[in-house]
């Protein structure tokens, strides 16, 4: 009789060919979409061609649309799974953090690091993606305007807590902070000079939250009006 651990059933095996082909056409496509952010990095979107990326993946020109339908699906689909990383990272990371302040530190801390460790990456998105108000309008209507949710559940809790001024539109203040960090990344991207993006966080915040402004109506210095919990790094007081 035959060892137990030697016999295979023709299921098994069939079982087997299939997550194997499966895995090999995941490493494959994710080859490709690889090979798509250096191309589109180096050479721009509009310039590059299916072929300059299939070579970069070292695939047949004929294999990337085996995965994708075309040039502008490759954006897309960088896109979407870069979103989607950041939005299921950062629901995750703030479900442990109650305070208002403390959530913004968390996600411009989170957001700039995720730009500031892939720069090819950082440069599709921050340049290449602007190039088509086609691009920019579908991009808006979905993830984007997800990810804007995220910050804006952490100003509106802000206001039910009284650490943040009642009247404001939390949809245009939560604009607003993406924006800063959003600037703060492109000025990055485009700089000749090397430094730790994740370090402009803690800025961003304490301007987004505290204002320019050293001592605001009322008397008290700005740094001082910061109210609730945070990250110890966010917290940069002005001197009145």
């Amino acid at each position: 009789m035959m060892p137990a651990e030697s016999v295979h059933t023709p299921r098994a095996s069939s079982a087997a060919t299939r997550r194997a082909a499966t895995r090999e056409a995941g490493d494959k496509r994710e080859a490709i979409l690889r090979a798509a952010i250096r191309t589109f990095a180096r050479h721009g979107f509009f310039n590059a061609q299916v072929a300059d990326i299939a070579r970069a993946a070292g695939v047949a020109a004929g294999t990337v649309y085996l995965y994708f339908q075309n040039k502008d699906d490759l954006l897309v689909s960088i896109f979407d799974r870069t979103m989607s990383e950041a939005i299921e990272d950062g629901r995750r990371a703030l479900e442990a953090v109650p305070d208002p302040i403390g959530r913004l530190d968390e996600i411009a801390r989170r957001h700039l690091e995720r730009v500031g460790r892939d720069r090819e990456l950082a440069v599709v998105f921050q340049v290449e993606l602007r190039q088509s108000v086609k691009f920019m309008e579908q991009f808006s209507s979905t993830r984007l305007r997800e990810y804007l949710g995220i910050i804006r559940e952490a100003i509106v809790a802000g206001q039910e807590r009284g650490v943040f001024r009642d009247g404001l539109k939390a949809t245009i203040a939560a604009k607003l902070f993406f924006g800063m960090l959003d600037e703060m990344a492109t000025n990055w991207v485009l700089s000749h000079n090397r430094y730790a993006l994740e370090a402009e966080a803690a800025l961003v915040v304490d301007l987004f939250v505290n204002g320019l402004a050293s001592r605001p109506p009322g008397g008290e210095a700005a740094g001082g009006r910061r109210r609730g919990g945070g990250r110890k790094g966010g917290r940069m007081k002005s001197e009145g």
